[in-house]
């Protein structure tokens, strides 16, 4: 098949599929697996150029709407008639789900099935130990800082934490991304703070803004020094590589619980950051 993608998540889905020799394009952040830079590079993810995904000719175009915005790009296939399919996951088990989507419209669902079904036994392991503490810091998860978004209950990085023996401080808020401010997160005094900040590389984020922030040296987290930038790759995109980001959280929150936790071969080898 001649396939596209044009979201980061669903060509790492792609890699994990064993497919990524049939990319025929890709949306300039796709960036795993490392060998892309042969590939038609089609736009921005909010901003694919149409006419060059049609003059490829594509058998299949993955699209998604993980992102608000791209529902611009879901446009433009359906008016060109292009054929594609839509990924939306916000959830743990709506990424497994999509494994198999994917994999069963580029015609290859026995192996769609079998990622899924690795990907769900990896997650399982780890809930089975988080079940079992009692103690969960609470973790301030910091997407963008001005204006501020954090994840919301709705959002894979809430069943992360959760699953890392953790909680999100911001959990209470039934969306996937909730705007706040600086003053609401330090009311909530979190024991840790994550920086992941979308499309930003994790050498271009500077921990030291912290403490730079009015008040927030005063927070458990700060005190504790426990401030931590945390790689996009793993924790920002709905894909399998963030079993790599629960397995460094969980090992830096609770090293003694999960250090029994072996990573399935198939993740341990999509562990290399860009």
């Amino acid at each position: 098949m001649r396939i596209i993608s044009i979201c980061p998540s669903n060509t790492e889905i792609i890699e994990f599929l064993g497919l990524t020799s049939q990319l025929i394009g890709v949306d300039n952040y796709s960036d795993w697996p490392v060998n892309l830079d042969h590939l038609p590079k089609l736009g921005s993810d909010l901003d694919i150029d149409m006419d060059k995904v049609e003059e490829l000719r594509p058998d299949l175009v993955i699209a998604s709407l993980s992102v608000p915005g791209m529902e611009k790009n879901v446009k433009a296939l359906k008016s060109r008639d292009i054929p594609h399919i839509v990924i939306n996951s916000h959830s743990l088990a709506e990424i497994g789900e999509s494994i198999e989507e994917i994999g069963a419209a580029c015609e290859v669902p026995e192996r769609g099935k079998q990622v899924a079904e690795r990907y769900r036994t990896q997650l399982a392991q780890f809930h089975s130990i988080a079940s079992l503490i009692h103690e969960r810091p609470s973790l301030y998860w910091e997407w963008w800082p001005k204006p501020v978004f954090t994840p919301g209950r709705v959002n894979w990085l809430t069943e992360i934490s959760e699953l890392a023996g953790a909680r999100n401080v911001f959990a209470d808020k039934d969306t996937a991304s909730f705007q706040t401010d600086l003053e609401e997160v330090k009311r909530r005094e979190p024991d840790y703070i994550l920086l992941s900040w979308v499309g930003v590389r994790t050498e271009k984020i500077n921990p030291a803004v912290v403490h730079k922030r009015e008040g927030w040296n005063e927070l458990p987290a700060v005190q504790k020094q426990q401030i931590a930038v945390m790689e996009e790759d793993f924790f920002c995109r709905p894909s399998p590589r963030l079993i790599i980001g629960l397995d460094k959280l969980a090992k830096m929150i609770h090293p003694n619980a999960f250090q029994s936790v072996p990573l399935d071969p198939l993740f341990q080898k999509s562990s290399e950051a860009r």
